[in-house]
């Protein structure tokens, strides 16, 4: 259930009750004390007539209330809401969260969406309580908060790294949005346990990574809401990491990327006490939030496991699929781009092929770190070379090779801000793409949560050993009845497709990449 479908009632239900599943989908109110929390926020509940609900701490800190100090509501994992809608202002989200105001100003995200920047913030001042300079200056302060309480790095490398453009300006905003200093608010992790460590099962606040190792270095927690499916990403990710590039065991995942401030390197790891942690190293302060926000749909991290499940598992088909993987994640992106060519890579061919292909790509043409890794490839280096290093169907080259020099070029874009039928259209305009690469890209970059995929074998075989159609029609006609998470029931037929031996016919069916 989303915000705007519940009911003030239903609301008030979930406040009265602390239920933490709606943590991060929805703050409260509260008029005689002027600030606002979380749902499960352990303060007394006060009267309906006394709170108000909305969508954003962004939209309380507007109508002029201040950030709880004992629950602090930033601390919550994100909001489902954004993946889940398709609109103006869900894409507006996951683009600020992606850094493009802080990168290229409200003008910079207005034009990515369609709009004038006036335009824009009337839109999303009426659905949201507030505009996107607002919306960003809230995610600063999140991210602020989250360094602060989760690494030891100095408050003027946290104030970059957050996406302010000022010591000053960072002060600023931590001391309006949640009454306390920086250094105030950093001490608060030792006085009472931190919300966001709670959501992964921890015991403590207390800070146990090493903080900072270097400037742009950061380690720490990422609050999830439970149950989650990790070693399931993991052996999703292991099953495909290109050597050089990515490295992924049972319970972690590392890469590098390039991000617009050079290179990067993420390392998302499962602790002994179950909770994930993110170790991430840039080349410019400012990237260290986009990074955080990559990790985070990497891992759909912001689902709502809870109601996914009771959702799926409502149908007895599914039942038995939930109950054997709790908590299941769709695997997001690292970058658009890349995930389109791994994906045309990845046509009718198997996983391991792929990834054959994939590092026979990536250590032709990709770039070398400093500290020795592998970057994929740009765009510009495939359609260029791609030709000299991929294998296999001259069609099937050309459009690959022809992909990337449209994404080069600005000719195709591919962003996790891009309407979902618009993003479609336009990756169906190309020569090599059908509705299989086109779905699967829409799965993986906009973390679209309602995406089947009937011609995709390896799903197909699952449905079929689950007790579901094995056959394309009747299997998409079945699954209608699980929106709006499709994405979810493919991700459980994927695992439960039986396990064949290698194949030694020449010819390999379409599966998963």
């Amino acid at each position: 259930m989303s915000f705007p479908t519940m009911t003030f009632d239903e609301r008030y239900r979930a406040i009265s009750v602390r239920d933490t599943r709606f943590d991060g989908q929805f703050v409260t109110a509260v008029h005689s004390t002027g600030i606002y929390c979380r749902p499960s926020c352990p303060a007394r509940t006060p009267r309906p007539n006394g709170v108000s609900f909305y969508p954003t701490s962004a939209a309380a800190h507007e109508a002029g209330y201040r950030a709880c100090k004992r629950c602090l509501p930033e601390a919550a994992p994100g909001s489902p809401e954004w993946n889940l809608r398709g609109d103006v202002a869900a894409r507006a989200m996951r683009l600020i969260a992606a850094g493009i105001v802080e990168r290229e100003g409200v003008p910079g995200l207005a034009h990515r969406l369609g709009y004038s920047p006036r335009h824009l913030t009337r839109m999303l001042s009426a659905e949201l309580g507030a505009g996107p300079l607002a919306l960003a200056r809230a995610h600063r302060a999140h991210t602020a908060r989250m360094l602060l309480v989760g690494t030891d790095m100095p408050i003027s490398e946290v104030a970059f790294s957050a996406g302010f453009t000022s010591i000053r300006q960072c002060n600023d905003t931590i001391r309006e949005v949640f009454q306390l200093t920086p250094r105030q608010l950093r001490g608060t992790r030792r006085g009472a346990p931190d919300p966001s460590l709670r959501q992964a099962g921890a015991r403590s606040a207390q800070a146990t990574g090493s903080g900072a190792e270097a400037q742009g270095a950061i380690d720490l927690l990422l609050p999830y809401r439970a149950p989650m499916d990790a070693s399931g990403v993991f052996a999703w990710m292991a099953a495909r990491a290109v050597p050089g590039m990515e490295e992924a065991t049972e319970t972690s995942y590392a890469r590098h990327l390039r991000l617009p401030g050079g290179p990067a390197h993420l390392h998302v790891r499962q602790d002994a006490h179950g909770r994930l942690r993110l170790r991430a190293r840039v080349t410019r302060l400012g990237d260290l939030a986009p990074l955080m926000s990559t990790a985070r749909r990497l891992f759909d991290l912001d689902a709502d496991p809870v109601g996914i499940d009771a959702a799926l598992s409502a149908h007895a088909e599914l039942a038995p699929l939930v109950a054997r993987i709790p908590g299941i994640r769709v695997p997001g992106a690292t970058d658009p781009h890349e995930m389109l060519i791994r994906a045309m890579v990845g046509q009718q061919i198997t996983v391991a092929a792929a990834r054959t292909a994939l590092t026979a790509l990536t250590e032709a043409l990709g770039e070398r770190t400093p500290d020795g890794g592998i970057l994929f490839p740009t765009m510009t280096a495939i359609a260029e070379h791609g030709a000299e290093v991929l294998r296999g169907p001259g069609a099937r080259i050309r459009a690959i090779t022809g992909a990337a020099a449209a994404l080069a070029d600005g000719s195709l874009t591919l962003t996790v801000g891009d309407d979902a039928s618009e993003q479609r259209a336009a990756l169906l305009a190309m020569p090599g793409i059908g509705p299989w690469t086109a779905d699967y890209v829409r799965m993986r970059v906009i973390g679209d949560p309602d995406v089947f995929l009937p011609g995709d074998v390896a799903m197909r075989a699952g449905a079929a050993a689950s007790d579901l159609p094995g056959e394309a029609k009747p299997l998409a006609a079945w699954a209608e009845r699980t929106a709006p998470w499709r994405s979810y029931l493919t991700a459980h037929l994927w695992r439960a497709a039986p396990i064949r031996p290698p194949r030694t016919r020449r010819s390999a069916p379409k599966e998963q990449t």
